[in-house]
């Protein structure tokens, strides 16, 4: 038995049969149809290889058919039958993106081997087409390194669910590459050519997020001087990614439903309603199943967002990509600043590896990007991560024996202290100069008691 099936659609039962007995004594699954309806309702609803058709049938005729056919299936591999006097519509079909004709009284040798040309040139197409798609999704990957099976996991899983509709909700730690993997989806996705829209829900308060979501008109508060169009309306026909969800309000958390409900909202200060058409990529470092246990977050609105789940691994849990990581973001920071550096030493390479990155991705890029930076000459050494000035420096690292993340932890606060004198105390200033966000340097100061 191969794998194809074949549709024969003639109102001759007895032509109908003798042809379905034959090609399923050669192996194929076949459908039997007898007129031109009942095929195209099996085309809609059925995977379908090959269609081998009458051309004069009552009521919907061959060439109908195929086209309708072929408008549901553009993969379908169409056969024509014709008696010889009417060879003239077959030929005419064959310029509707018919595959081929037989005449009647059909030749069973002849049958099996235009039916065999035509399995092997759907094949053929369909393998095509699924290799476009993979290069497409792999080229829209192409910035993520990953190497680990958790994390190919996770990119396969968003590299499925972005060519449909599904929201998507993508977890984990900070610094893991959300935002990352949402573009990713955005351009694997028939969405690529709209807008790619980015919010950061937990750095705007509750009151200037609702406007910035849903837009204003004017007047509609103190400082509305001119009616503004949100993010939703900005988004309209690509993606709209939301991220740190976990951090909007109650309030906002019922007016977000209600657009994911009905696809139409209100701006702030008027009552005419929008319709908008983005898809809803959404992302969290907070527990949102814990969240909705504990009264904190909508379980309906929960439910809405969690279509497809996409778990990121924080960078701990995949030290197996850290080389090619490092070798990426090195090539990055080359390129960017015109940096002679050929290669990281062993040295930082094997101290590199082993740190626990409580920063993630973005963590381990701001070290590699510094060391580039900072170095004397074509390989990056110990003596160029971030506090490691000199040679004395250079020794305690290489001494570090079992403490090695609380050296790491030292030079971080090294280089925090000097962002923090830098910009006056001012930790927005202080998070941009270094690449770690605010949420982050916030933490980290309030681990140490700053």
């Amino acid at each position: 038995m191969t794998d194809a099936r074949i549709l024969i659609v003639d109102d001759e039962a007895v032509q109908r049969e003798s042809l379905g007995g034959f090609l399923v004594k050669q192996g194929y699954d076949v459908v039997l149809a007898a007129d031109g309806a009942a095929a195209l309702r099996i085309v809609q609803t059925a995977v379908v290889d090959v269609m081998l058709t009458d051309v004069r049938m009552p009521g919907m005729d061959g060439a109908e058919l195929l086209a309708r056919a072929r408008e549901a299936n553009p993969l379908l591999e169409v056969i024509v039958m014709t008696a010889f006097g009417t060879i003239a519509d077959a030929v005419e079909a064959m310029k509707h993106g018919a595959a081929g004709y037989l005449t009647k009284p059909v030749d069973l040798d002849d049958i099996l081997m235009q039916v065999r040309k035509a399995v092997e040139r759907r094949n053929l197409v369909s393998e095509v087409h699924e290799l476009r798609r993979q290069l497409a999704v792999a080229h829209s990957f192409a910035g993520i390194v990953a190497t680990s099976p958790a994390m190919i996991a996770a990119l396969d899983m968003a590299a499925r669910a972005a060519t449909t509709d599904a929201t998507v909700m993508v977890l984990g730690e900070s610094g893991t590459g959300k935002e990352l993997v949402a573009r990713a989806v955005h351009q694997a996705s028939p969405r690529r050519d709209g807008p790619f829209v980015a919010v950061n829900c937990a750095a705007i308060t509750p009151t200037l997020l609702e406007s910035e979501l849903f837009g204003h008109e004017k007047g509609a508060f103190t400082g509305a001087d001119k009616a503004r169009a949100g993010r939703f309306e900005a988004a309209h026909g690509g993606t709209l990614f939301l991220d740190e969800i976990g951090d909007l309000s109650p309030e906002l958390q019922v007016k977000l439903l209600r657009v994911l409900q009905e696809r139409s909202f209100e701006r702030v200060g008027s009552n005419r309603t929008i319709t908008t058409d983005a898809r809803i990529v959404a992302a969290t470092h907070r527990n949102l199943g814990q969240m909705v246990a504990d009264g904190a977050f909508r379980q309906d609105l929960y439910y809405r967002l969690d279509v497809v789940n996409i778990q990121l691994p924080p960078l701990r849990e995949r030290r197996g990509d850290i080389p090619a990581l490092i070798e990426h973001f090195r090539r990055k920071a080359v390129a960017q600043y015109l940096r002679p550096v050929e290669s990281i030493s062993r040295e930082a390479m094997d101290l590199l590896v082993k740190h626990d990155y409580p920063g993630n991705v973005r963590e381990l890029e701001n070290l590699v990007t510094r060391m580039v930076v900072l170095a004397r000459g074509a390989v990056a050494t110990l003596a160029d991560l971030p506090g490691g000035a000199g040679a004395p420096e250079t020794r305690r690292l290489e001494d570090c024996g079992g403490d090695l993340p609380g050296h790491l932890e030292e030079i971080e606060k090294r280089v925090i202290r000097e962002a923090l004198d830098a910009a006056g105390g001012n930790q927005s200033q202080a998070a941009r100069a270094i690449g770690l966000s605010e949420r982050n340097l916030r933490y980290k100061l309030q681990k140490w008691g700053w």
